[in-house]
């Protein structure tokens, strides 16, 4: 049986077990330096026991674009309000700082629970700030709540200015996501959702349809048992994937964040599972390695992320 079928830790556990060693100690791991990532910062976490498996860049922020998602669902999940309430698609109320095109139809209407899933599963950047917008106190205050549940997490160096991860001030570190992550993973609707390969939507007034698919290509492949997944872009963040999958019988949680090419952070999983049942990652592809490079060679000399592109 999957271990996605079993009951999720409780959040309360994976935080003791960020900041305390596993029992009976660290398992054996692979060589570090038998993992080579094309992403420039990351982090692999165990998530029945809590051990870091392996870092990279791992305290250092970042730009996290579509991301910051997974924060957006469970604020929606945490208010309490109906996910079968039809809401309107309302047009924007502030200026996007980055391409925000969206099939949606302005006026239309949808239930929370489609716009919630499309958000997961296809990264739909309306629909995220339409869920902003319809929360208690307005948006200003849904980006708050992001904030402040970030801050019950421990997630110190993180921080929100927009649901949808359009702004590249919305930072935070690998460290700081794999602790969102591990609380994510307790929301059983952000597993099934993030997770979904396809789904359409019915709006109504007028009524339409729209077919959506996830945008990490691994939660299609049968060689993968994906437990819950997250994409995003932005220039200045690079491809980005944060994902838990079952490896070797355990559910592993990976943090990639900054990495070259549509393809690369898929590429990087596939690395880190083969480190941890081989004990050999395998390389990377020159262009995504130089990419790579350049950034690390950046951070060294205190430059912003996207300054070694």
């Amino acid at each position: 049986m999957s271990l996605f079928l079993r009951p999720a830790l409780t959040l309360l556990a994976l935080l003791i077990c960020f900041v305390s060693p596993a029992p009976g100690g660290a398992s054996a791991l692979p060589p570090p330096g038998n993992l080579q990532l094309a992403s420039v910062h990351a982090q692999v976490t165990a998530l029945d026991s809590g051990q870091v498996l392996y870092s990279k860049h791992a305290e250092t922020a970042a730009p996290i674009a579509s991301i910051t998602k997974l924060m957006t669902a469970m604020v929606v999940l945490d208010s309490g309000e109906p996910l079968d309430e039809w809401l309107s698609i309302l047009e924007r109320d502030r200026s996007a700082p980055a391409n925000a095109w969206s099939r949606l139809r302005v006026g239309s209407e949808a239930t929370r629970r489609d716009l919630l899933r499309i958000v997961l599963m296809s990264s739909e950047n309306l629909a995220a700030h339409v869920l902003g917008r319809y929360h208690r106190g307005g948006y200003d205050a849904f980006v708050a709540a992001m904030n402040a549940k970030a801050a019950t997490l421990g997630m110190h160096r993180t921080r929100f200015v927009d649901s949808a991860g359009l702004s590249t001030d919305n930072r935070s570190t690998a460290a700081d996501l794999a602790r969102m992550l591990a609380a994510a993973w307790d929301y059983e609707l952000i597993r099934d959702y993030s997770t979904t390969t396809g789904h359409t939507v019915h709006f109504r007034k007028p009524p339409y349809r729209l077919p959506y698919g996830n945008t990490n290509r691994l939660t299609h492949s049968d060689r993968w048992e994906v437990g819950l997944s997250k994409t995003g872009y932005l220039n200045e963040a690079g491809r980005c994937l944060v994902m838990v999958a079952e490896i070797d019988a355990r559910p592993v949680a990976m943090v990639l964040l900054n990495s070259f090419g549509t393809h690369t952070p898929l590429g990087d999983a596939g690395r880190v599972r083969r480190w941890l049942e081989t004990g050999n990652g395998g390389p990377v592809a020159g262009p995504a390695l130089e990419y790579e490079q350049r950034q690390a060679a950046a951070l060294q000399r205190g430059l912003p992320p996207g300054e070694g592109q």
